[in-house]
């Protein structure tokens, strides 16, 4: 072979490779959030594009199925999305999924929409909440007014359509894949997430992102890597669920009452309070860092509680339970790999987090319940220990005589003047001085 041709053929390996690498290098990640939208979607929102941003990812898909949520964690996501580095597509997915309320305004703050077959978009109007018949209570017209501009400036930015964006606040207005579509809200229909790859491989983003204004995403050939929720995300969702939340308020607030009322039990009370805070907790007023603090310092109460009103281990558990699920909450936030701490130190946390809380129940059971016992148990030293001896005469009371009382001779005197005779049982009642005050006793003494 002729050097120079070698020469060639070094040259265009060398040009190949980067190449090859590059195209190794794409990823795809993607993340899962469904129902309600919380403080903890917010924290989750946060850690799938962090995840994504620190492996420099192509693009980052959620895949979202959601009937809405709180609208102060809605604008939080949007705001972290539009800052995000990484694009981000928002998937309503799997079919028969939803982005309802607070998820259409997600998904329409998002660099792009997609849609599976059988899902749906839309009805944003807000409400206040229920009422106790279980009807809605719709908001006022001003809250309604500033929801549909928001919704308006969305569309507005990301170039979609206006009127059907309006529409979904002040009418209510769902629309199904194919209708979004055609009206412009939405840009691919895909069937799954390899259908949306090649589908929106090309395209460009509908928002600019930060600090590289409009992208074309390149997707083409690139790894998936899916985020799983994290075992936090896994017990708020069933916690903020708003039947599960109401149901543990309800539940909880009688357990209280009850307890109140039937005083000494002590098993209405635990149990009411443990569920009166996992329904606060599942309201979703709080990130995963307040949930998680909040159980574990009513785990401590718990704890305290057995060790000033030993109860044979029901505040233990109780405690042992808060604790250990407060902990989860706290440190096990995040998704797939990506944790307050890193996967494979929260594995030995986790491990951690439930051998502490059993070391602390133990402590707070035996060790701390005798030392309170200890502390209340009355003084027995001079008077009080003599007190409720029993001993026996060894010379006649008449009414002073002597008894033998733990193996020594004392001094007594009957305590109602009666005479008792040597070899009778007295007990001590009191003392005056040195000399013991007695009277007959049935038991057996010395």
């Amino acid at each position: 072979m002729r050097p120079s041709l070698l020469v060639v053929i070094i040259l265009v390996s060398f040009l190949l490779i980067p190449q090859a690498a590059a195209g190794e290098s794409k990823v795809v990640y993607v993340g899962k959030i469904e129902g309600t939208i919380t403080e903890y979607t917010v924290d989750q929102f946060e850690s799938y594009i962090r995840t994504a941003e620190e492996n420099n990812a192509n693009a980052l898909i959620i895949t979202l199925n959601t009937p809405g949520g709180l609208g102060d964690s809605m604008m939080k996501i949007i705001s972290l999305i539009q800052n995000s580095t990484v694009p981000v597509i928002v998937y309503v997915y799997p079919k028969g999924a939803i982005a309802a309320s607070a998820g259409t305004y997600i998904a329409m703050g998002s660099h792009l929409i997609a849609m599976a077959p059988g899902t749906s978009i839309g009805a944003c109007e807000p409400i206040l909440g229920y009422s106790s018949n279980g009807s809605i209570i719709t908001a006022p017209a001003k809250i309604k007014n500033f929801y549909a501009a928001y919704m308006k400036s969305l569309a507005e930015m990301s170039g979609r359509n206006e009127t059907a964006a309006v529409k979904f606040v002040t009418e209510d207005l769902s629309l199904t894949p194919e209708e979004a579509l055609k009206a412009g809200v939405i840009e691919v229909v895909a069937n799954d997430i390899g259908d949306l790859l090649k589908k929106a491989h090309g395209m460009k983003t509908k928002v600019p992102v930060a600090g590289k204004g409009y992208v074309t995403l390149d997707l083409e050939g690139a790894k998936i890597r899916e985020l799983n929720p994290s075992l936090s995300y896994q017990i708020v969702s069933f916690l903020s669920n708003p039947a599960v939340s109401y149901l543990l308020l309800t539940v909880g607030m009688l357990g209280l009452v009850i307890g109140f009322l039937t005083p000494g039990w002590h098993v209405p009370e635990t149990l009411g309070a443990i569920l009166l805070v996992l329904g606060i907790v599942g309201m979703g007023y709080f990130g995963y860092n307040a949930a998680g603090l909040i159980l574990i310092v009513l785990g401590m109460i718990f704890f305290i509680a057995e060790a000033l009103t030993p109860t044979f281990g029901m505040f233990t558990i109780a405690g042992l339970v808060s604790f250990v699920m407060g902990g989860l909450i706290l440190f096990g936030k995040g998704g797939g790999n990506v944790y307050l701490v890193s996967e494979d130190t929260f594995s030995l946390l986790r491990i951690a987090i439930i051998v502490t809380g059993v070391v602390l129940a133990l402590f707070f059971l035996f060790g701390m319940a005798a030392v309170v016992r200890a502390h209340r148990r009355k003084p027995k030293t001079g008077r009080e220990e003599m007190v409720g001896l029993i001993g026996k005469v060894t010379e006649d009371l008449d009414p002073e005589g002597m008894v033998k009382v733990r193996g020594e001779l004392w001094k007594a005197v009957s305590k109602d003047g009666t005479t008792i005779k040597v070899g009778e049982t007295v007990r001590v009642v009191g003392m005056d001085g040195l000399t013991l005050i007695v009277e007959k006793s049935e038991k057996g003494g010395e």
